[in-house]
This record gives C-alpha cells, sequence and structure tokens, in this order.
C-alpha cells in the first residue's frame, strides 16, 4: 500500500470527525422519529472515558429505557487496528461497557474477505453478551436516504456541505416547523441550541424566532468556560500546523455537541477556550446541574483531545486535558447591532469569574463559585471539596469549591 499524502491524511482525519458528528445526529433523529423518543431525553455523548486501560469510546448513547450502546468510527483504520482498538475498549468489560447492549462500526466498503475476518475476530473478542453491527458505507447511505432524504453514492470531503446542509434542514423543519426559512437568524439560533430545545422554546416564548433570546437580563445563569490545558506548550512543540488545526477542530466541535446535549447554550470560542451558558433564556432547578454534567463530560473530550495530540508529537508534556471553571450569576444580553437578533453578546460579572475560576482549575478539574454549588442537587455535590479562598484579579477573594478526579460518567 503507497503512504497517504499529508493532504490525503488531514482529509481522511477531518472525514472521520464528520462522520463522528453525522452519526451523533443520525441517531438521535432515529430514536426521536422513527420510535417517538422525546429528543431532549436522549444522551449522545463523545470521547467517553471507559477507563486508563480501555481508553475512550468515541460515541455513548442513552436512552430512557433501555440499555446504551456504543459508536466506533473507524473509517480509514487498517483492519488490524479496527479489531485491535475494539478488543481492548470492549472486550475487558469496564463498568460503563458491562452494562452496554451492542457496539456499532462504522467503516468504509472493504472487500468481502476483509470485511469477513474483521466481523469474526471482533465476535471472538468482544466481551460475551455485547453484539456487534457494522455500518458499511452502503448501509451509512440507505440510512441517510431514510432520515433526511440524501441521494448521493458516496460520502466524501466533496459532499460534505450537502449532507451537513441535509441535516441543519431536518434541525431546522424540527424546531421552527413550517415557520423554517433558513434564514440567518434561524441559523444562528441552532448554532447556539439543540435543535429540541429550540422547539421547546418556540413554544413556550411564541411563534417568532425573534423572542427567543431578546435582549434584557437573564436571571440565575451557569457559565461554564472550559480550557485546553497546556496549549501553549502542546503548540510550540508541535511541528505540523496541520495537527493543531485538527485538534482544535476536534475539540470545538465535540464541545459544541456536548453543550447542546445537556440542553446548554453555546455561546462562543476564545482560543483553546469555550463558553457555555445553561439557564438562558429560561432558568429552570435542572441549569446548575445540567451545567456541572456538561462539565464532566468536557473533562473526558479534553482528556481525549490531549491524548490524540500527544501521539503526533515527540515532546512528552507534562499535563494534558481541560480545566473548567464555573460560575451562577445574572447576565445582560446585548444586541452587536440596532434591534439585531442575530448577533448578541453577553455581560456579567459571573463570566469573569467563570474565567478566574478556570485558573485556579489544574488539569482534569472543575472549580464552581459559591453560589452555585449552593444550588447544586445534592447528589451532584458528592466528590467537591472546599479550597482556601481564591483571589481572582479585580474581583476580589472568592469562596470556591473543586471537584478533582472526575472519574467515570
Amino acid at each position: 500500500m503507497q503512504p497517504q499524502s499529508p493532504r490525503s491524511v488531514a482529509d481522511t482525519r477531518e472525514l472521520r470527525l464528520f462522520l463522528e458528528e453525522l452519526c451523533c445526529n443520525l441517531l438521535r433523529f432515529h430514536h426521536a422519529t422513527a420510535e417517538r423518543v422525546p429528543p431532549e431525553t436522549i444522551s449522545v455523548n463523545q470521547e467517553v472515558n471507559l477507563g486508563e486501560a480501555q481508553g475512550f469510546a468515541d460515541i455513548r448513547v442513552r436512552l430512557p429505557s433501555a440499555r446504551p450502546y456504543f459508536v466506533e468510527v473507524k473509517h480509514g483504520y487498517p483492519a488490524g487496528a479496527i479489531i485491535d482498538h475494539l478488543s481492548r475498549k470492549y472486550g475487558l468489560g469496564s463498568p460503563l461497557t458491562k452494562e452496554a447492549s451492542k457496539v456499532i462500526l462504522v467503516i468504509e466498503s472493504r472487500e468481502g474477505d476483509e470485511l469477513e475476518r474483521i466481523e469474526k475476530e471482533l465476535k471472538k473478542r468482544l466481551r460475551r453478551g455485547l453484539r456487534l453491527e457494522i455500518w458499511t458505507e452502503e448501509h451509512l447511505l440507505k440510512l441517510l436516504r431514510e432520515q433526511f432524504g440524501m441521494e448521493i453514492e458516496s460520502i466524501g470531503p466533496e459532499n460534505v456541505a450537502d449532507l451537513r446542509q441535509a441535516v441543519d434542514q431536518a434541525k431546522g423543519r424540527y424546531a421552527f416547523g413550517e415557520g423554517y426559512a433558513n434564514d440567518p437568524l434561524q441559523a444562528t439560533l441552532l448554532w447556539h441550541f439543540g435543535f429540541w430545545r429550540l422547539r421547546q422554546l418556540m413554544e413556550s416564548r411564541g411563534p417568532s424566532p425573534r423572542a427567543v433570546l431578546p435582549p434584557g437580563s437573564y436571571r440565575s445563569v451557569a457559565v461554564l468556560f472550559a480550557d485546553l490545558s497546556s496549549f501553549s506548550s502542546y503548540v510550540r512543540d508541535t511541528r505540523d500546523d496541520a495537527v493543531i488545526r485538527h485538534v482544535l477542530t476536534s475539540f470545538y466541535s465535540k464541545t459544541r455537541y456536548e453543550v447542546l446535549n445537556s440542553g446548554g447554550m453555546m455561546y462562543q470560542f476564545l482560543g483553546d477556550g469555550a463558553i457555555a451558558l445553561f439557564g438562558v433564556p429560561e432558568s429552570g432547578d435542572r441549569s446548575a446541574g445540567d451545567a456541572l454534567e456538561c462539565a464532566r463530560a468536557l473533562i473526558d473530550i479534553g482528556s481525549a483531545v490531549s491524548h490524540e495530540w500527544q501521539r503526533s508529537i515527540d515532546h512528552v508534556q507534562g499535563s494534558g486535558g481541560a480545566h473548567i471553571g464555573m460560575a451562577l450569576g445574572d447576565l445582560d444580553v446585548v444586541s452587536l447591532r440596532p434591534f439585531s437578533r442575530t448577533h448578541v453578546g453577553v455581560i456579567g460579572d459571573s463570566v469573569n469569574l467563570a474565567a478566574r475560576l478556570t485558573s485556579a482549575a489544574a488539569a482534569g478539574e472543575i472549580v464552581v463559585s459559591n453560589a452555585l454549588y449552593n444550588v447544586l442537587p445534592e447528589e451532584l455535590r458528592q466528590g467537591f471539596s472546599e479550597m482556601e479562598p481564591i483571589e481572582a484579579r479585580n474581583i476580589g477573594k472568592i469562596r470556591a469549591w473543586k471537584l478533582g478526579a472526575v472519574g467515570l460518567r
């Protein structure tokens, strides 16, 4: 086999990342439409920590009344690597995989003998009771036709835009119903919120998308600030800029999906950091808890991204993963242009406080303000320890709580 050129390697990595996102959306839509499962009750997580020996599952899907299952997107991997990776993850049986019903393996089309070899070997190595499903490109195309009406002959960089447009149109129709026009405001809202969350907001706040997030004051918003650890060190020791771009795209894509999966608002990315809001535009008893569950998931995503980055460079990094700060407070949503709803910003002390608390968190840690800690349900406070007061620049001394060694979700 001829070695791939750097361009084709980059395309394969990015296509695999796109396929992971595509499978997340496909599965959520399938369960929501074909099985009538409310989409807000479907949990789809990426980069789920299975334990130190097993590594990270690409995708885990949890439904309210069924056993969870996993999805592994191994498009472009050689057969031996596929067998080794899935055997390591699902052969020993970690606490998370023991409760699962199946593993779906997503791969490109293969010669018959090779596909048969992969299936036969994996069925021998996967733990007993864990079913194996293999989705070749042909099967994935069939599912896309059924779910999104896409008529394409293959999946590649040349038709990614068409695939994404089909998925976004399905999200828009679900969120806005007959009022969906794919206008700039609707597209912006679909970037910031999950499509099922938008449907809830449209039902509660009125038929106009302009009513979803109007300028004004919003009370008791949980702000989450996630930042990659040792980012400057990783960049300094990375010779290939394409690796940096791929790692950041992976972090951005998976972080945004997790925020939307948790019912939050993906506000913005700042360099290697991300800001998410929970309780906007409607606050509820679950906002702080949802934000914490999202933070736990982002710890896994940060760790998986750092592991992948470390495999691409020579110098061993002293730390990696993500560190997260969270605060609770009031925010003002401000239009960035007169009468605009498409371009908005937020201001509030809690945004600055979350950023300061992030600086006090080490890799793999979550630091929350005292106000946020106090509104968490009792069961979610387990594992927190009170810190010495944190001196926050331009804010003063802050009482805070730290959650370290987050562990499995």
